[in-house]
């Protein structure tokens, strides 16, 4: 082996030592290398959930927290309502109403500045069966600071005060401490908006309807006859405002209302849920949330018409001026029972409250 031959091997030598050498620092500062890049990957992640997906979530949630209805506000300056579950803890039923999955509703159509129609609408969604519990608008309920004499501030049609929350109030009292998840005020020009979308409420009339009031504002003229037929919006305005054909007053025109409701359910799932709650967003007053609604829809899905129950509230009337309806908390127990599938108690004077008259707003 020559001189050049021997500075060629240890050239070599030399090159292979320090690729060795280069070989064992890179090995050594791999893992610190990769643990810098988790922690740089890391950050940015965190980052990113930090600047962008909670503040989307807060988003979200606020979203499925707010209300579609645009139904005109609580107008007259008032703030958002502060509607929480009503249970009266004094109720004989409180166990049962705090345990049950039902969700009640309350539907209000008003006259301003009264409550025309009162209704509770209680859904099961483990058995998609609806009941509506109309509440007449003459029921006696004590409100204080009222002289005795101002015999109609104690009917609960005058509870509303442009408050939904006043009627609540007084109608979860009337039924025994019943809670109220959400409700609903419906004025008659909503209605009629509603009845025309989905095109009419089918309805057969006994007989003849006619009434006129020229003292109205507007003037109201009423002339329907009897025979079965189509309710137009503004037809079925004139139907819910009759009053002075009935032989039982106040009480037959709630009845006439629960056939009218029953009949407009069923025409809605009919013709089609969502475009009929297109019209109610824009028209209707409510504290239903998104959130709400779409738990309330996919459950709903199940309704048949069969399976919607009406019940006027239990009560004795009145025989003379100012003719009020007063509740029959006795008989107003027992529907809740049958309402709620509630077992009877073995005792039963205990068991029923002094309920609405005079009732917790009366301290």
């Amino acid at each position: 082996m020559n001189a050049e031959q021997k500075r060629q091997k240890r050239h070599e030598k030399r090159v292979m030592a320090a690729a060795r050498k280069r070989r064992k620092e890179e090995k050594k500062a791999q893992p610190q290398s990769r643990k810098k890049s988790f922690w740089k990957t890391f950050a940015v992640a965190l980052g990113i959930f930090l600047i962008v997906l909670i503040p989307l979530s807060f988003a979200v949630n606020s979203f499925l927290d707010s209300s579609p209805f645009q139904g005109g506000g609580l107008g007259d300056g008032l703030e958002d309502v502060k509607f929480e579950v009503l249970v009266d803890p004094n109720s004989p039923f409180f166990e049962e109403f705090s345990d049950s999955k039902r969700i009640n509703i309350l539907l209000m159509g008003v006259n301003p500045p009264l409550t025309d129609t009162i209704m509770l609408g209680s859904f099961d969604p483990e058995t998609d069966r609806v009941d509506i519990i109309s509440i007449p608008r003459d029921t006696y309920y004590y409100r204080p600071g009222y002289a005795e004499t101002e015999y109609a501030q104690f009917k609960i049609n005058a509870a509303y005060q442009k408050n939904p929350l006043n009627t609540a109030k007084a109608v979860s009292d009337v039924l025994l401490g019943i809670p109220i998840n959400y409700y609903a005020v419906i004025e008659y020009d909503d209605i009629e908006k509603i009845v025309d979308t989905m095109g009419g409420v089918p309805m057969y009339l006994e007989k003849d309807m006619d009434y006129d009031d020229e003292w109205d504002n507007p003037p109201l003229h009423i002339h329907l006859k009897a025979g079965q037929q189509t309710l137009s919006g503004e037809d079925s305005v004139k139907f819910l405002r009759f009053r002075h054909g009935y032989a039982e007053g106040d009480i037959g025109r709630v009845k006439a209302q629960q056939v009218w409701m029953k009949n407009a359910l069923s025409q809605a799932l009919n013709y089609g849920v969502l475009d009929v709650a297109e019209v109610a967003f824009q028209e209707i007053e409510s504290n239903l949330t998104y959130r709400a609604m779409l738990s309330l829809g996919t459950k709903a899905l199940g309704i048949k018409p069969e399976n919607i129950a009406t019940y006027t509230m239990p009560h004795t009337l009145q025989s003379e001026p100012p003719w009020y309806v007063y509740p029959d908390t006795t008989g107003i127990e027992e529907l809740l029972r049958e309402i709620y599938s509630i077992k009877p108690q073995t005792t039963t004077d205990g068991a029923i409250s002094e309920g609405a008259i005079g009732g917790a707003d009366s301290e």
